[in-house]
Formats: structure tokens, sequence, C-alpha cells
């Protein structure tokens, strides 16, 4: 999974960005401090490995990866260059979903832009350009198609898709918001690789005091009607927090947490949002050498979630051989969990679902 965090100047996205991925990029109080993409990739925390590192006696634990990129801060124009607003757009092509980061705290010290707060005008600029980067995008389809065209049925059918998608991002209206009425148009659609059709998960930076506060201020509110308006997902975080929380070991940051009165840090939270957003779900394979976890899409089928592994998995699939992690937990090993009945042998029908441990039996 590859998130890119992009969102105006000085809104914390580096800050967050750092720590998030211990990465080091450079952040400052003042715009294009980040101008090439920062990379880091994280973990994804997930207790139920070191568990099965216990049952099976496995050397190693390989937890699934998301790879961030720290987009530099976009500004109004950036779809005509200001700012060096295409060479970010590129970079943001590249990411399965967005990490849009919306100032929601007040601070004269900090700079802003606009020099004024306004979470919800800052993201109809960040919007605005994806949508006219968009635009550009499809109308330089619809001539390329028309010049194409000849009569072909098919053409003229992707050529009245285009336009009318054309228009409605004329309206405003982002790309993954507008109704398609056949799964073969939905599918063209997926295909124009648009900016504003990758999902959209929003971070409010909020200060440490709103954090810890039992009610949202007004910046975050609005955010929080604005994702529910579009299907989006938001999660509240304060990036100086999860800055300092990255510099601290693994005992004082429980310490700090429970100071603060936090459960999970924003890491946790971003992880949580980033798959149900996109919805992922981990699988678990489980041997002597070592425990690992794999990332896929919700509903895939066994030999799809197999070729995860390794294409020749996925070619020559034959069975699965599947036990939930909490049967296995119960049973306390693989063999007394075979003997209770636990473990089941699906075929090439079978939904992979969340926890189950799974062997794949293939011949190629």
């Amino acid at each position: 999974m590859k998130l890119g965090i992009v969102g105006l100047p000085n809104v914390g996205k580096s800050t967050l960005f750092n720590s998030l991925t211990k990465a080091g990029a450079e952040s400052a109080n003042y715009p294009f401090c980040t101008i090439d993409p920062n990379v880091g990739i994280v973990t994804v925390p997930d207790e139920r490995l070191a568990i099965l590192k216990e049952i099976y006696g496995s050397e190693k634990i390989l937890p699934a990866a998301i790879e961030f990129v720290d987009i530099a801060g976009l500004v109004e124009g950036a779809s005509k260059g200001e700012g060096l607003g295409n060479k970010f757009l590129s970079h943001i092509r590249e990411v399965d979903a967005i990490v849009h980061v919306v100032r929601c705290f007040e601070d004269t010290n900090i700079t802003h832009v606009e020099d004024t707060i306004d979470s919800l005008r800052d993201i109809e600029t960040i919007t605005l350009e994806l949508i006219f980067s968009d635009m550009e995008i499809i109308e330089r389809r619809i001539e390329r198609t028309k010049k194409s065209l000849k009569g072909d049925k098919d053409l003229a059918i992707e050529i009245k898709w285009l336009e009318k998608l054309h228009a409605e991002l004329e309206k405003g209206i982002t790309a993954r918001l507008v109704e398609t009425t056949s799964p073969e148009e939905k599918e063209f659609v997926e295909s124009l690789d648009l900016l504003t059709y990758k999902p959209i998960l929003y971070a409010a930076n909020v200060s440490e005091d709103d954090l810890t506060s039992d009610s949202d201020n007004d910046h975050v509110k609005k955010v929080k009607e604005l994702a529910a308006s579009e299907g989006s997902e938001v999660f509240v975080i304060c990036a100086q927090i999860e800055q300092e929380i990255s510099e601290l070991s693994d005992d004082e940051k429980i310490e700090f947490l429970n100071e603060l009165g936090i459960k999970d840090t924003g890491l946790d939270r971003l992880i949580a949002a980033s798959y149900k957003l996109l919805g992922l779900i981990s699988y678990l394979t489980a041997g002597p050498k070592e425990v690992r976890a794999w990332t896929i899409a919700e509903n895939t089928k066994a030999p799809a979630a197999a070729g995860k592994i390794h294409s020749d998995f996925e070619r020559g699939f034959i069975r699965a051989e599947i036990v939930s992690f909490d049967d296995i937990v119960n049973a306390s090993s693989y063999a007394l969990a075979k003997e209770q009945g636990l473990v089941r042998v699906e075929g090439k029908d079978y939904i992979v679902q969340d926890g189950d441990v799974i062997l794949f039996r293939f011949n190629v």
C-alpha cells in the first residue's frame, strides 16, 4: 500500500511524515521546504504475529508494510505549474490513496499561506487543483479518441463517458463521486488513473489541547461533515505530539500515551483508517522460518490471495488449508487445531477472511 501525504504548505505534512516514518525529512516554517518527495516504509502493527511466532516457534516476523510519500505543499494554481505544481501532481498519481493533511489548529507562530485558518477552504484549494489536472487529462483523451473514432462504436461510447466525466468535474465534483451506470463505465473511469478518483483520508492536524479534549473543535467538525458527505475517512492527529512519540522507547511511548489519555498512536489510527478506506484485510502464513502478514483486498478469493506470495502459487493453486487465528490460539498448536477439526480445506471459490492462517497447496 502506497499513501501520498498532501496538503498546503505549513500544515504539518512533513512533521507528520517524520513522526510516522522517522525518516528525518526536512520540516520548517516556510513554504516548499519539501521539493522532491520523501519516501518512508512503515511496518503495520499486528499483535497476532508475535503470538503465532510463539505457537510455531518461528525464527522471525515479517509484518505487512505501508509506503508513505511526503509530497510537497500544493498551492492555488498548482495545476498550471504554480509552486512547481505539475511536478508535485505527478507524484500523487503514483499512490494508492491520498492522506490530505488539514490544518485544524490556531498558532500565530506558524504562518499560513492564506494568513487565516479555514479547513474547508484549504481542502477546496487542493481539491480544485486535482480537478483541474484531471480535466486537462480528460480533454487530451477526448481529443485523441475523436481522431481515432472513424465510426468505432466502442470509442463513441468512451467519448460519451469522458464528456460526462468532464462536465461533472467542471461542477467541482470529484471523479470518485461521479455516478457510473454500468460495470464497463466504472472500469473505464478506473483505468484513467485520475487524481480525484483516488480514495481520500483526511488527517485533521490539531493542537495538543484539542487532541486530548472530549470534543472536536469547529475546524475538525467541518472536516468530518465534508468527509461523511463524500464517503471519505477522517482521523484526528497532533503531528507535533506524534513527532515527540516517535522519539520515545516502547515503554516510554506507552507511559506518554497513558498520561495524555490516548489509547493509540496517530500511526495506529492512520493505518486502521487506511485499511478501512481501501477495503483491505490481512491473512497470515506461519512456519518454522517465519510468520508473515499479507495485505489483500476484501472479498479476494484464495488463488488471488496465494498470488500475493508468488505468481506460481496462483497459477498452480490446488487448495488452501485454513485455520482462523482465534482457533489456533485456543488450540495452542496447529497439530491440535487439526485434531480438533478446526483446520479447513478450501478451494478456488473460498473468500479469504481477515486473520486466516493459510497453508497453500500448489503444483506447477
